[in-house]
């Protein structure tokens, strides 16, 4: 009798194992322009608009610890990770729903908590909670997260736009959050088994709300729109630079270079780096979970981008046939790779 392969899930990576699993199934209804491959799904609603609808989902002990991790700001982080989605289709959100699996240690106090951060960040976004789902759960906190918005079909930015010479742009810093979380972590690590513990944040601040309350960059779009820019593509940073630029590059059949020393970081990033032995421009390419938008646009619009004052040009669009690579300040080519299971 033969052995039935096992493919280990690492072998593949998040977006491998996604290819893996849809591969083969094509869409049946008219309705529905894009499905699975981009940072959300774009469905028709009437002749010139489209629905865009993204899920997401987080889970205690994999994508926070509530050691550290103040319910409201968990509250307001899951709101911003499912729009965050919706705004790299260059669509504006408007509905969002929560679906929790909730342990029995959770009081309803800590759950008012939750909320009362989840409607802090739709009042701020603009967008309305809508609905959702409460169930038990034996494994910690589990929230999904589905948001909603809506655009004009023909201003949708699908990732697999982007053509040879269009600027690659990025809003924001990098590597900001994921620094946060190491400050996070040591902390917890140091302060174990101590009464009263006083984590050491001073000067650091600004990491901890990099990750613990990250921004939703509702306003680019707003922006873009009002410059009537269309991006050619676009995707939220939240699985970290090296694999958003690989993601733009599979989906539009084109190569890339991206120039280390124009990538934005913030100074307490580089500050803690360099104090936690940790390279800042790898917490930038590999962290994740900054929740910047990286778009391309045509080489002529490069002084209008410019113009915005708030997106930096980091690199630009190649041939296929000549991959994606880091550019170094002395002209050498490092290849882009993304890191861990997140990133494949």
């Amino acid at each position: 009798m033969s052995q039935i392969k096992r493919t280990e899930i690492a072998e593949l990576g998040e977006f491998g194992l996604i290819d893996e699993l849809t591969k083969g199934h094509n869409t049946k209804c008219k309705t529905t322009l894009r499905g699975v491959g981009d940072d959300a799904a774009v469905v028709a609603a009437g002749r010139d608009d489209a629905v865009v609808v993204s899920t997401d989902s987080l889970l205690e002990g994999i994508d926070f610890d509530l050691t550290y991790f103040p319910l409201k700001h968990l509250g307001y982080k899951a709101v911003v990770v499912g729009v965050s989605d919706v705004l790299a289709m260059n669509a504006m959100p408007e509905q969002v729903t929560i679906s929790l699996g909730v342990s029995s240690k959770m009081s309803v106090e800590a759950l008012k908590d939750l909320y009362e951060g989840i409607y802090f960040a739709c009042d701020e976004l603009g967008v309305d909670l809508v609905g959702g789902d409460t169930r038990a759960s034996v494994t910690g906190l589990v929230i999904n997260i589905t948001a909603m918005g809506r655009a004009k079909r023909k201003a949708i930015s699908y990732r697999s736009g982007a053509q040879f010479n269009d600027l690659i742009c990025i809003t924001g810093n990098l590597g900001a959050s994921y620094m946060g979380l190491q400050l996070l972590e040591r902390e917890k690590r140091v302060l174990s088994g101590i009464d009263n513990p006083e984590p050491q944040f001073k000067g650091y601040e600004y990491l901890l709300q990099r990750y613990l309350k990250p921004r939703a960059r509702k306003d680019i779009i707003e922006l873009l729109a009002e410059e009537k820019i269309v991006p050619t593509s676009m995707i939220d940073l939240s699985d970290g630079l090296a694999s958003e630029v690989l993601q733009i590059c599979k989906s539009s059949k084109c190569g890339a270079r991206i120039y280390l020393d124009r990538i934005p970081i913030a100074k307490q990033t580089t500050a803690l780096a360099e104090e936690m032995h940790i390279d800042p421009v790898v917490a930038a390419l590999n962290g994740g979970e900054d929740y910047e938008l990286m778009f391309t646009v045509p080489l002529a619009m490069q002084e209008q981008v410019m113009r915005l004052g708030v997106v930096d040009v980091v690199g630009h669009i190649t041939r296929e046939t000549t991959g994606a690579y880091l550019v170094t300040p002395d002209g050498s080519d490092i290849k882009l790779r993304a890191q861990g299971f997140k990133e494949e």
